[in-house]
């Protein structure tokens, strides 16, 4: 499993993803799941992506043109005139990647190799956009009310951001509420796990304001997980007692 978000804001973009793979608690392995491109002052395109892993490596290999030599690697998304052609480009290549290996494993790789992708970027002279891109190589668009996407493993992360997102909040302050997000889906389950990579991408800059990878031993994050959880325990005890003989109880 894996987690990943993008999210909008009015300065940007803020991406997100861990970077487990397992197949068994016993087989767990660190492979990376966002991966971006970009002309200097022209355009900037990243991708999440979460799902099975072969088919995932396979859609960027194919993006990259991975299969022709180095000389005559051409990444085509590069060339694409929109942030929305691009997304058609992206999910007509997942489509495609998914049914061809469904058809080479019969009925026994139906729904095995299934796969989604968060698609963020921005071309110049507009403005910057974030998709959803399902496997049948659909897709949708964030809005004012939808601002951000998430793929994987979404429910434990999710009432984090409902909470705390502002769409004119700084990156930092952005980057803050992911940390909270993933430190919680963290906790929850084992199949997402440390290193996260994080991006911010500033509108109409076309290059990574800010880019690192968190790993296990990251002061910043170490110190949101500890006082993330103080202030929970700290808010739970603020909260109004319960009383087994309050007024209306009609036992």
């Amino acid at each position: 499993m894996t987690y990943c978000v993008g999210m909008v804001l009015d300065k940007g973009l803020v991406l997100m993803s861990d970077t487990r793979t397992n197949s068994g608690v016993d087989n767990i392995s660190v492979f990376r799941k966002m991966f971006t491109w970009s002309v200097p002052g022209e355009r900037i395109i990243s991708v999440m992506t979460a799902g099975n892993l072969a088919t995932t490596q396979a859609v960027i290999s194919l993006l990259e043109e991975r299969s022709k030599a180095p000389a005559e690697r051409q990444n085509s998304l590069l060339d694409l005139p929109t942030m929305f052609q691009v997304a058609v480009e992206v999910g007509k290549l997942l489509r495609e990647t998914i049914a061809s290996t469904q058809d080479d494993n019969g009925t026994r790789g139906k729904g095995r190799f299934t796969a989604s992708i968060i698609l963020a970027g921005q071309i110049k002279g507009m403005e910057p956009r974030l998709f959803m891109i399902y496997p049948e190589g659909n897709f949708i668009e964030a809005s004012f009310d939808t601002p951000f996407f998430q793929i994987g493993e979404t429910k434990y992360g999710r009432p984090i951001i409902l909470r705390g997102y502002d769409r004119d909040m700084s990156f930092e302050d952005a980057v803050k509420l992911l940390m909270v997000s993933f430190d919680s889906t963290l906790k929850a389950n084992l199949s997402v796990g440390l290193p996260l990579d994080l991006m911010v991408i500033e509108r109409d800059t076309f290059e990574p304001l800010h880019q690192r990878r968190i790993e296990h031993t990251d002061p910043y994050f170490d110190a949101i997980s500890s006082s993330w959880s103080e202030a929970l325990r700290s808010a739970f005890h603020s909260l109004p007692d319960y009383s087994f003989h309050h007024l209306g109880d009609s036992t």
